[in-house]
């Protein structure tokens, strides 16, 4: 019985401590699972929607702007040049510089490495430009800037630290263009050429060169514009530079450069930037690679470019001017015949109006131009003229651009004095005749003509360009000889009117062509008011 007892007690103390054991375990578990989820509540009101960040596994990717300099990046050189400047000559330079000049900065500059080396007086300048590999054999497109008057010239590859002396092939300063040749002993990598016809507003450009000496840049941007004329001034002007703009980053040292579509295609080569503090402002502007074809093609064959001329000065003039002249449709005005030139020995005249060529109606100068430039010397164009509004077919045979107009410079000339006590007020200008003391003293050798003595501002005259001392020898064809000629026509003018004036005007040196007198069309629409 004892027994018994014993075993129950002891049943009963086992149970409790059980019993015991059981509560701490189950306490501890629910304290922890309670101390979890407070800690996972605290860490969860911190950004309880968010999602861990995952660094995923290296991967190469897909870029075309990647691979175009992957692939044009070898093409693009870097081009250094050395020319040995006497102090006089350097002196020049320095006198020429007009604060002006810092709207249109060339890309490569001098001193580039820093101040020139002496050399027993003389400097040896260096500079710095870019230029494009086209050919494997080692031609290489820059600009005419760039080389020009080197007395060497060196290319070092993007991908080669050798610098290679190079051959100037030949230079064309109308496009600013180059070929220059190196001899690498071996095929190198080129980049082709794109139709620049084909370049529209919006496209995507790339530039790669060496802007300020830093090599293998690119950069990115879009056309900005096409067919775009640089206001350089008639000093710097060229017939032939009309560029593709672009807002792709260009700096000093692009020049020569690439500008590429995105298929990586040549579609310019980099000419020159408008800034006002001589570093990038998004206004590039590229020689297109049409144009650089031609260019091309012509240096490598004769080693310079030939141009056709058919010997005219001309202006595009305005819808009033064409009218009077009896073109409705556009035409050419002819300002000036080249003596000796192709046109005055196929009979044409000042102020004939060309509208014609070869049976292909010519709309302005520019059409004009591009035919005629591209014809070769020696060819018979057959042109449809207007002269005092009647037609007439004349055929004219194409010359040399650089023979024809040799001989256009001229000496200068002092400035027209006032006239006699005869004036007339009309167009709101006075005019004045003039005496024959007075045309030996300006050297004009034209017959007729009355003398522009002052204009009024905000009149029709001052509306269309005429300015003090300019010479007015006829209005709407009519011959001017003096005054009275003057005030006859204007009294048969009424509100309305196109009204067209032929002015000589003395250009100066800085007009580009020396100072001989030049003939301009100045027309508008006569307003109501009389003046």
């Amino acid at each position: 019985m004892e027994n018994v007892i014993v075993r129950q007690l002891r049943e009963k103390r086992l149970l409790s401590t059980t019993l015991i054991l059981l509560t701490l375990v189950i306490g501890i578990v629910l304290g922890t699972l309670i101390s979890g989820g407070v800690n996972a509540a605290r860490q969860q009101t911190v950004a309880p929607d968010a999602t861990p960040l995952v660094i995923p596994d290296p991967v190469q990717l897909n870029n075309t702007f990647a691979q175009i300099a992957k692939r044009v990046s070898p093409t693009v050189v870097n081009i250094n040049t050395e020319s040995v400047v006497r102090p006089a000559s350097n002196r020049r330079r320095s006198e020429s510089q007009d604060p002006r000049d810092d709207m249109l900065r060339r890309f490569f500059g001098p001193d580039l490495f820093g101040p020139n080396d002496q050399l027993q007086g003389n400097q040896r300048q260096r500079n710095l430009g870019s230029g494009v590999i086209v050919d494997a054999n080692g031609y290489i497109m820059t600009n005419f800037h760039v080389v020009e008057g080197a007395d060497r010239v060196r290319v070092k590859m993007m991908d080669d630290a050798t610098l290679y002396d190079a051959k100037v092939i030949g230079t064309d300063s109308e496009t600013d263009l180059a070929v220059i040749k190196v001899d690498a002993k071996k095929p190198l990598p080129f980049t082709k050429m794109g139709n620049s016809d084909a370049v529209q507003v919006g496209d995507w450009a790339i530039a790669i060169g060496s802007p300020l000496g830093f090599e293998e840049t690119m950069t990115a941007g879009i056309i900005s514009a096409k067919g775009r004329e640089i206001p350089s001034g008639a000093a710097n002007r060229r017939q032939f530079q009309r560029f593709l703009q672009t807002d792709a980053a260009i700096n000093r040292g692009n020049s020569g450069g690439p500008l590429l579509n995105i298929r990586g295609e040549i579609i310019g080569i980099n000419t020159a930037i408008i800034s006002q503090g001589g570093g990038f402002e998004g206004l590039g502007f590229a020689m297109p690679s049409n144009v650089v074809v031609g260019v091309y093609n012509q240096i490598i064959k004769s080693g310079k470019v030939t141009r056709g001329s058919i010997g005219i000065t001309f202006l595009d003039a305005n819808e009033a001017a064409l009218r009077v002249y009896g073109a409705k449709n556009g035409g050419v005005l002819i300002n000036e015949i080249t003596p000796g030139g192709p046109s005055e020995k196929a009979g044409l005249k000042s102020e004939d109006v060309i509208v014609s060529i070869n049976g292909k109606p010519i709309k302005n100068g520019e059409a004009l131009v591009s035919i005629v430039a591209d014809s070769p010397v020696g060819t018979s164009l057959k042109l449809g003229v207007l002269r005092n509004g009647k037609p007439l077919d004349m055929s004219v045979t194409v010359g040399d651009r650089a023979e024809v107009f040799r001989d256009l410079l001229g000496e200068n000339r002092p400035a027209p004095s006032e006239s006699s006590s005869e004036t007339e007020v009309s167009f709101g200008i006075t005019v004045a005749n003039l005496t024959a003391e007075q045309r030996q003293q300006m050297e004009y050798e034209e017959s007729g003509g009355v003398v522009v003595t002052s204009v009024e501002p905000g009149s029709f005259a001052d509306d269309i360009g005429i300015v003090r001392n300019d010479v007015i020898a006829a209005i709407n064809r009519h011959n001017v000889s003096s005054v009275q000629d003057v005030r006859a026509i204007r009294r048969d003018l009424k509100a309305g009117s196109d009204v067209v004036f032929r002015v000589l005007r003395r250009a100066g040196a800085g007009a580009g062509r020396g100072s001989r007198w030049q003939s301009l069309f100045l027309a508008g629409v006569l307003p109501s008011g009389g003046q």
